[in-house]
């Protein structure tokens, strides 16, 4: 059989995280009278999001919980030995800049849509449940989706098999039957391809775009490729337009 499946990614796959966050920590640094500190707001970003990505490394390695890695990342984005209640306070009201700034990429509803008789549809994100079933909420989709899998409730983290694995058993799906769809190269693309999904490489043209793709992965430039490609899909190399 064919795929019967799409299990997607959310951030920067569904939801246009970058954006977001860059006018979130903007915003946040604005009305705290921090921006001059770190000179412009796109250097703070890239500060911010270094700092995420070593605190996150921590989180999937099982060194810290999710709520330790948020407070780490406030505590050393600002270079100050903050109490928990400190780093919640903070991190909290960058969030209600971060939240103002939400949105879908222009092409999720309509794929979403034209996959909607033909597909099931399920998350699986390296973030926590309450995080991502709030986002899923607010941005009006969540009812598209019949299971919704993040790493702090499983305790497995793309790339790693089994958290993709535990996505196709939520289904009651063989790997085989079932697409994953990410923006990230390696762990989201490598990561499915390894676990035997049909990986799909969503490349929106970030800094990874410049990298080589990995084996395994379909790699393409738009969602508006994704039904065509499920739809020709043989497992052995459908065609995408962004070659």
């Amino acid at each position: 059989m064919g795929i019967r499946a799409v299990v997607w990614d959310v951030d920067d796959t569904l939801f246009d995280y970058t954006s977001a966050d860059r006018e979130g920590i903007r915003a946040h640094l604005l009305a705290e009278g921090l921006l001059a500190r770190y000179g412009t707001a796109e250097e703070a970003l890239e500060l911010w999001r270094e700092i995420t990505d070593a605190q996150w490394a921590r989180f999937a390695a099982g060194e810290v919980d999710f709520e330790t890695q948020r407070r780490d990342r406030t505590r050393v984005f600002l270079g100050r030995d903050l109490t928990d209640d400190e780093a919640d306070d903070w991190f909290r009201r960058y969030l209600v800049h971060y939240e103002a700034a939400w949105s879908l990429f222009p092409d999720v509803l309509p794929v979403l849509d034209a996959l909607r008789a033909t597909h099931r549809h399920a998350v699986l994100s390296n973030s926590s449940l309450p995080v991502q079933d709030r986002k899923l909420r607010v941005l009006g989709v969540h009812d598209r989706f019949e299971a919704i899998l993040c790493a702090a409730e499983l305790g497995v983290s793309k790339p790693d098999p089994g958290a993709f694995l535990a996505a196709c058993e939520a289904l009651s799906l063989p790997p085989r039957q079932v697409a994953y769809v990410g923006d990230h190269p390696e762990i989201d693309g490598r990561g499915a391809a390894q676990a035997g999904l049909l990986s799909v490489w969503i490349d929106r043209g970030s800094a990874r775009a410049a990298v080589d793709p990995p084996e395994g992965p379909r790699r393409i430039a738009s969602l508006a490729e994704l039904p065509a490609l499920l739809g020709a899909d043989t497992r052995f190399g459908a065609p995408s337009t962004f070659r």
